[in-house]
């Protein structure tokens, strides 16, 4: 998949917490550098994102700041639940890292609030796949481009 918003490999050092001071948008991720086919994205989030799944690509979860909790449907296919369907949640503290494995409806939130850091294939949506309907607060996008 190409994507057109998204930045080069890195040339020069990036300092994560200057890119994430560069905008406020929340569920908007920003395209910091790319590795190979992959964006390197970071988002700052708060509330609910949508249940979504992403059919072929897994999704990587770095937690930079704050707790992001992400709710997990095993097995199942879409939120009425095709599979065995066991819904668990995980909660991932500053530094921890998840990986969501491709064909997993998931739903990621944050009460207090948390910035992350995303490694998924360039051009992937935010919403996936297949999503319930998609909240006004969540933007639908394969990432913008630093500094807008």
């Amino acid at each position: 998949m190409s994507n057109e918003n998204a930045a080069p490999a890195a040339t020069e050092p990036i300092p994560l917490t200057a890119a994430l001071a560069s905008f406020d948008a929340l569920w908007s991720p920003r395209i910091v550098t790319r590795v190979n086919d992959y964006d390197v994205r970071v988002a700052k989030v708060a509330g609910e994102h949508v249940w979504h799944v992403h059919e072929d690509t897994d999704e990587f979860f770095l937690v930079l700041d704050g707790t992001l909790h992400i709710a997990l449907r095993d097995g199942a296919k879409g939120r009425g639940g095709d599979g065995d369907g066991g819904e668990r949640s995980v909660t991932l503290e500053q530094g921890a890292v998840f990986v969501v494995p491709r064909g997993v409806w998931h739903l990621p939130r944050s009460s207090g609030g948390a910035s992350i850091l995303l490694f998924e294939p360039s051009g992937t949506s935010t919403v996936g796949d297949a999503h319930d309907v998609v909240p006004g607060h969540v933007d639908v996008t394969t990432g913008h481009a630093l500094g807008t």
